[in-house]
């Protein structure tokens, strides 16, 4: 991937009047190419290595051509071209230069392509070397045909690699493709060793055969008398012909590998944006030196190796960046909550840092109750997580305040939107009351959830839903619609983001059979099954993130005559008295009143508005099933006052005075009792035994 913003080298403020003193250390050159004005700037040390004056030199590449040949200018030209097109964010090309005297000399050139934002390139920043020693003499003189027909050699053999380690992805990703028979063993290496930069010491991360590995070089100075260490700090390869060389060169070491029988060894510098990452060397045991095509192709190698390591080192820390974001950004842990068993989990995204904004939460509520959230944020960036983790807090924040679930999701849209973010969010809020079962759900347009029978069926949940998070405060539709069922001892409710769904090819009604179906055949404990769900994402891939909660009722599956809920009602909270009448419409139709409920809900109504108006305090609603010959819906209103009610006549205007009228001609049976310092006024009514 692309630095956008980093440089490829730390020129000083007077550059190029000071060149960097590493590289002139090197007897390397830079150079800075403004690509916009065409003007190529050099410093002391590149003049020197082109052989020209700055008399001769006016800036632009064309005035080069004195010292470098047409043909290798338009060589050196489809190389940078190519890589600027590639989106390439570096480049390296051998060429010859002809000095004054005559002969050839080879150079090497290194550049690193920074774009602006939009990805325009704008500047490329680079080194130049001489590198006739390193080829060998003789390179400069062969004829053309010969040079190309190593180059196309050359170009093979790096092609064969560089496709290999395209799919590299992480560190040892490169690693098994240069020990794996069909990376490098073409070029007859007997073992490899591969080290990496870090902390001012070289770390040996790759030793292949086993056998080839030596004590006391797993982490070494960089400044120790290793072949590796060498080439890190001068970056150079180094390329040892004869085993007797191998001996005067490196005497700490070769003790240790004389049972190797190496004859040879090219040890490569890994070089990204002219600094070091680390090493490799290839040790031989049939050849004794290197011509220069040989090392031509090894140099090659090592400039596609140092990029794909560089690559999966970016990609394996923007990967722990994201996974360790998204990990703080979720609860850490999830409460045991009684009367539910709760299973949650969560899948990154495969690509690198595309953190996502998915995110789950587990809320424990008043009154055996439980809130369970799933949720996706727009985008899949830092940004998305950050909306994300503001989300969950905020939508935590209000259920434990006691808000009703549509007032949780449209508090939160009103929050999302005032944030002054672009950024969107879908959200499925579920309610469940654990002692009756009875669940609301309130869908901001998320998708669907599933319940999962006690015999192992699954089945969508079509839940009515207003708009996503932030979108409905934008288009003032706070209104959200609530759907109530009820779940049965052993039945299992699923929520989940839509990259458990959505797979590549696949439309959405078909991703969700297929998971009806994994789900229906999936094991019956919760986190066995969440485990499943997850590992099956996992084998599928893909570009979304997933994330995962299971919730299922405990209790035996015979069918419970009981249940109670309560809430308590404020004066002068209307939103406290719509949750109380929510969760009477609720209840009632959950419990199999529906033929009483219109009933039930007025009497109820009346009682708590009379609780409020005519005492000082709060009223406190219970409602609950009573077993018996005849099955009861009973409901209690309690408050502070110990004054009983009175049953007036309704005035002229039939206002007031009918509350007790309605409460004794529709309830089945009321009455007062005291409780403490203040009373609770009750009424019953018979409702049929569920089918």
């Amino acid at each position: 991937m692309v630095d956008r913003g980093a440089s490829a080298l730390s020129l000083p403020d007077d550059w190029p009047a000071h060149p960097d003193p590493i590289l002139a250390l090197n007897r390397m050159g830079s150079f800075d190419w403004d690509l916009d004005t065409g003007l190529f700037h050099m410093d002391a040390q590149a003049h020197e290595i082109f052989d020209m004056r700055p008399d001769e030199y006016d800036g632009h590449p064309e005035s080069l051509g004195i010292r470098v040949s047409p043909m290798e200018s338009r060589r050196l030209d489809s190389v940078v071209s190519q890589a600027i097109k590639d989106g390439s964010e570096n480049y390296g090309a051998y060429f010859r230069v002809r000095r004054r005297d005559g002969s050839l000399r080879w150079t090497h050139t290194q550049g690193y392509i920074r774009r602006d934002e939009t990805g325009r390139p704008r500047r490329i920043i680079g080194i130049v070397r001489d590198a006739t020693e390193e080829l060998g003499e003789s390179a400069a003189r062969r004829d053309q045909a010969a040079q190309d027909e190593a180059r196309r050699q050359q170009t093979n053999v790096v092609q064969i690699t560089t496709a290999a380690l395209a799919h590299a992805r992480t560190v040892q990703d490169v690693i098994d493709v240069l020990e794996d028979t069909h990376g490098l063993t073409h070029l007859g290496a007997k073992s490899l060793v591969m080290g990496l930069v870090e902390a001012g010491r070289i770390r040996l991360v790759a030793a292949g055969p086993s056998d080839s590995y030596v004590p006391g070089t797993r982490v070494t100075r960089i400044d120790a008398q290793y072949p590796m260490n060498e080439v890190v700090r001068t970056l150079a390869p180094h390329f040892i012909e004869s085993p007797e060389e191998f001996a005067e060169s490196y005497p700490l070491l070769w003790p240790n590998i004389t049972d190797l029988k190496i004859t040879s060894a090219a040890y490569l510098p890994l070089i990204v944006q002219a600094r070091p990452i680390g090493a490799i060397g290839l040790l031989y045991n049939d050849r004794y030196g290197f011509s220069s095509d040989e090392r031509n192709v090894l140099v090659a190698l090592g400039s596609s190796i140092a990029q794909s390591l560089q690559r999966a080192m970016f990609y394996e820390q923007e990967k722990d960046l994201a996974q360790g974001l998204q990990q703080a950004m979720l609860p850490r842990s999830i409460p045991s909550v009684p009367g539910a068993d709760i299973a949650v989990r969560y899948r990154s995204a495969s690509l690198g840092r595309d953190i996502g904004g998915d995110w789950y939460d587990v809320i424990p509520l008043p009154g055996g109750r439980v809130g369970a959230v799933i949720g996706d944020v727009q985008g899949h960036d830092t940004h998305a997580a950050a909306v994300m983790g503001q989300l969950r807090i905020v939508l935590r924040a209000y259920a434990a305040e006691g808000h009703t679930p549509a007032t949780v999701m449209a508090r939160a849209s009103v929050f999302l939107h005032e944030l002054d973010t672009d950024r969107f969010a879908t959200c499925l809020y579920a309610e469940a009351d654990l002692s009756t079962g009875v669940v609301q759900l309130v869908r901001a347009g998320h998708i669907d959830p599933l319940i999962r029978e006690t015999d192992g069926s699954c089945h969508r949940l079509a839940v009515d839903g207003g708009l996503p998070l932030g979108l409905s405060a934008e288009f003032g539709r706070l209104e959200y619609p609530v759907d109530t069922v009820e779940l049965d001892p052993g039945q299992s409710l699923l929520l989940f983001t839509d990259g458990l769904v959505e797979q590549p090819g696949i439309d959405l009604d078909e991703g969700m059979h297929t998971l009806r179906d994994l789900i229906g055949s999936g094991p019956d404990d919760v986190t066995d099954l969440a485990e499943r769900l997850i590992d099956v994402a996992e084998e599928r891939g893909g570009d979304d993130d997933v994330a995962l909660l299971v919730l299922r009722r405990r209790g035996s599956t015979t069918q419970q005559s009981g249940g109670r809920l309560q809430q308590h009602v404020a004066p002068g909270d209307p939103e406290a008295l719509t949750e109380a009448r929510h969760m009477i419409r609720a209840a009632v139709r959950a419990w199999g009143a529906r033929e009483r409920s219109d009933e039930i809900e007025l009497v109820a109504d009346e009682l708590i508005t009379n609780a409020l108006m005519h005492t000082e305090g709060s009223a406190i609603v219970t409602l609950r099933v009573l077993a018996g010959p005849d099955r009861r819906l009973r409901a209690e209103i309690e408050d502070s006052s110990s004054a009983l009610p009175r049953r007036r006549e309704a005035g002229v205007s039939g206002v007031s005075g009918r509350g007790l009228l309605l409460v004794d001609r529709l309830a089945d049976v009321w009455g007062v009792e005291a409780r403490g310092g203040g009373k609770c006024v009750w009424c019953e009514f018979i409702v049929p035994e569920r089918n």
